[in-house]
């Protein structure tokens, strides 16, 4: 293990501080949407749009990766991001903070694509446990970012020039001496294979987790909690969240990974029960934890079923997209007309029917996904 992370350091030293700030710019949106609604004179509705302009920017950085997946590199994904938060942090207009946003995002989408499979198959064995290390840095930035906002004083163009200057760090320190294992990972041995029914499970993963952040603590108000407890809900679920995925770097490689994803959603289910049953703040903590382990456990086994191609990787991303980008949605209008409880009970049984399927095919995809 040594050898292999002296060999491909550059590549783990740019992913591990990549994702750290890939989660630290995508939390700073939150404190930082009031400031930009007063400075450009918006509604916070319309501020939102920042949000959503971050979100359209990742759909086309991972469309990209589709299509000219082998021609990127982590340095044109660094490169990405460090002009979309210039022109976020440069205060130029409302304009171009929302073009910032959807460069931004871009090169999210880029970072995720080109990391991800990277990282899996440089590390061989390992490959999983150091995917969810990258991961579980995606947590430590969207901890620690907010606080940090705090500290400065809460400005949002100091904090997301932060952003571009520790990425123009990240670009220079990473060099070019990973592109020989990029090279490496990018040509296939195995051809795509398209499996909706697998990317299902991602589709339903990354919904079910986009809203638990998304919609959780409005949740949580409505079964009678105080926003301030509602908050401290929220970042003790990012804590859990953040501890279970460090918890798999060091098992990931002895667990099949879709016994981890079908484990993890029993998990999940069995708390979203106990908070449409009971005491909901504390069940909502605990799930942080079982949605850390998702989509480590979706990607790797999706991986391993569909090919390296560099299409998969896009396509594996695109269908967590799809569950993100649609899923509070759905569920809002699903809401409407239910108890304080509706929220609970819905992602209650979302989680128990995918978590039966799972269980169902547990024995069929692990054999697939060895090979």
């Amino acid at each position: 293990m040594t050898s292999l992370i002296r060999t491909h350091a550059a590549l783990l030293f740019a992913g591990i501080f990549t994702f750290a700030l890939m989660g630290a710019g995508q939390a700073l949106y939150g404190p930082a949407l009031p400031a930009f609604a007063r400075e450009f004179d918006l509604t916070v509705a319309q501020a939102g749009w920042l949000i959503s302009a971050l979100w359209i920017g990742s759909a086309a950085g991972v469309a990209l990766m589709f299509f000219r997946g082998r021609d990127v590199t982590p340095r044109h994904a660094l490169a990405v991001m460090v002009i979309g938060s210039a022109l976020i942090a440069s205060g130029i207009g409302w304009w171009t903070t929302l073009a910032g946003s959807v460069i931004f995002g871009t090169g999210y989408g880029i970072s995720t694509v080109v990391f991800n499979p990277r990282v899996l198959r440089a590390f061989g064995a390992k490959g999983p446990s150091m995917v969810s290390l990258l991961n579980a840095m995606f947590a430590v930035g969207a901890i620690a970012a907010p606080l940090a906002f705090v500290a400065i004083g809460s400005n949002p163009h100091l904090a997301f020039a932060a952003v571009s200057v520790i990425a123009a760090v990240i670009w220079l320190a990473a060099g070019t001496s990973g592109r020989t294992e990029e090279s490496a990972s990018l040509s296939a041995s195995k051809p795509y294979r398209f499996r909706a029914g697998l990317l299902c499970f991602g589709v339903v993963c990354i919904g079910v987790e986009a809203c638990l952040i998304g919609l959780g603590p409005t949740a949580l108000i409505a079964t009678g909690a105080t926003e301030e407890a509602a908050a401290r809900a929220l970042s003790g679920f990012f804590v859990a969240f953040l501890i279970a995925r460090t918890a798999l770097v060091f098992v990931a490689h002895l667990v099949p990974p879709f016994a981890i994803y079908a484990g993890a959603m029993t998990g999940a289910a069995a708390c979203a029960i106990g908070a449409a049953l009971f005491s909901a703040v504390p069940f909502f903590i605990t799930m942080g934890a079982f949605a850390g382990l998702f989509f480590p456990g979706f990607f790797v086994t999706a991986s391993r079923v569909m090919g390296d191609d560099p299409r998969v990787t896009p396509t594996i991303i695109a269908a967590g997209l799809v569950g993100g980008i649609s899923s509070p949605v759905v569920l809002g209008w699903l809401l409407e007309g239910m108890g304080d409880r509706g929220f609970f009970q819905i992602i209650a049984g979302l989680t128990v029917l995918t978590a039966l399927v799972a269980l169902l095919l547990l024995r069929r995809v692990s054999a697939e996904a060895r090979g």
